[in-house]
């Protein structure tokens, strides 16, 4: 553990966010200015003198947006030098309306590749490499800091819409167990079952992989939808963000879902419950281990499977306004016990939309997660310590025992313009990837959010 306070390391993360807040926030004082800058526009660089309007009329939507998130691990964690982290994302986007362009009835098209950069401080300070935060305070980072393509799908609709089938690349999160991400945490922020699911199973944002997905309206506020998705690791790797073949594929994942939209005193919600199958073989996660012998073999699994449940409602009008008030939402996903390091998570939390009659499109918003380590996993790691005649946590070859992590986070976000959000934020981890020996962590976030 370390005590000292140093800025040295974080000088290169601070010039970076200096310079993105610079530009982000270099049109907030122009808002009387029409073009770019303009906080009515749809992105910062304006309507292009007419032309923007034009192609989307025309059926061409372009976009170009960057997310950028600041992590300061102002107290506690497992490494205690202050620094900070930057983390960024842009997405290159096109959404084509093939009924306006070719005639094609009910028919979409949409592209995206991202670019990711930059460094987390989840795994820089706050824990224990040994045994990494479950969560991560900038949940931005990840899969790779490279290129991908991250969209290349065809909607189309039938039957008066009640019938859509979807194809092409794309995540499973963009469809079943799908959650917003306006919060920094993870762990509070996306699908949650692409997180705990395991490395390599269920593939979120920005992972492609070949799939489709079938949806349709029982009732008009209620859908099942069924979709099969490419099992494939070899997607995760760096260089193969833009891989189109097959090989490297290991199985097919099946998930189901019905979703349901209703209307409770006129203000929305929505409710998911599903789940999914894998016909991939799964190591399981409790090795033979023989003592004195730490190379015994970890028994397989021919599939694997979890169950989610999401709840989202809006209780509340503030003055009788519909667009503003309190939110609700809560997020359950329970995974294969046999196959899983993470055997269970819960999510819980509230937003509030325009609490502030000065200030009515701003959002706070607050949450909180227990991450839950698989009885089974956490047994196992006692077990090699046990066969490694390790019992001192600061030993090098001890393997921390993981528990339950839990992460919270209040964030008060500023709608600065149509194109630009930021969302300052401050984080709490206990038990740093379930590790009670890692001291409990404070971390101070910003989030930005810019549309081009």
């Amino acid at each position: 553990m370390y005590n000292t306070h140093s800025f040295a390391g974080s000088s290169h993360a601070f010039d970076k966010a200096s310079l993105a807040l610079a530009l982000l926030l270099a049109g907030s004082g122009q808002a009387n200015a029409a073009g770019a800058f303009d906080p009515q526009a749809a992105g910062m660089t304006g309507d292009w003198g007419g032309t923007r309007t034009a192609l989307i009329e025309q059926g061409y939507d372009l976009t170009l947006d960057y997310v950028g998130e600041l992590g300061y691990n102002a107290h506690g964690g497992y490494d205690q030098n202050r620094t900070a982290r930057w983390s960024g994302q842009f997405t290159l986007g096109a959404q084509l309306d093939l009924q306006k362009i070719l005639g094609w009835q009910d028919a979409t098209f949409k592209l995206a590749i991202t670019e990711r950069e930059g460094r987390n401080i989840s795994n820089d300070r706050i824990s224990d490499p040994r045994a990494p935060m479950y969560s991560s305070n900038q949940e931005v980072w990840g899969r790779g800091q490279t290129w991908r393509l991250t969209q290349m799908w065809l909607s189309q609709s039938y039957f008066d819409q009640r019938l859509n089938v979807k194809v092409g690349r794309f995540g499973e999160g963009e469809d079943f167990n799908s959650f917003p991400c306006d919060f920094q945490n993870l762990a509070l922020c996306g699908s949650q079952m692409g997180n705990w699911a395991g490395s390599g199973i269920w593939y979120n944002w920005p992972i492609s992989q070949w799939a489709a997905r079938v949806k349709y309206a029982l009732a008009p506020q209620l859908y099942i939808q069924v979709g099969v998705y490419e099992h494939n690791p070899s997607l995760l790797e760096d260089n193969n963000g833009f891989k189109l073949n097959f090989s490297g594929g290991e199985g097919v994942i099946l998930p189901v879902e019905l979703l349901w939209t209703p209307t409770v005193n006129s203000l929305p919600g929505e409710y998911r419950v599903g789940g999914y199958y894998s016909s991939a073989d799964a190591a399981d996660v409790q090795s033979r281990v023989v003592p004195g012998d730490l190379s015994s073999a970890m028994a397989s699994r021919d599939s694997k499977y979890g169950y989610w449940l999401v709840a989202r409602q809006q209780v509340t009008a503030h003055q009788g306004d519909r667009a503003r008030g309190l939110s609700l939402f809560a997020n359950v996903t329970v995974q294969d016990r046999e196959t899983s390091q993470v055997g269970h998570f819960i999510q819980a939390g509230l937003t509030y939309k325009g609490l502030f009659d000065a200030r009515p499109e701003d959002e706070i918003g607050f949450g909180v997660a227990r991450i839950s380590t698989n009885s089974r996993y956490r047994n196992n790691q006692k077990a090699i310590n046990q066969a490694n005649g390790q019992t001192d946590y600061h030993s090098p070859l001890y393997q921390p025992v993981q528990g339950n992590e839990y992460d919270a986070e209040l964030y008060y976000g500023v709608q600065v313009a149509k194109w630009l959000v930021i969302r300052p934020n401050i984080q709490y981890v206990r038990n740093p990837g379930g590790v009670s020996e890692v001291d409990d962590a404070w971390v101070v976030g910003l989030k930005m959010q810019n549309s081009f």
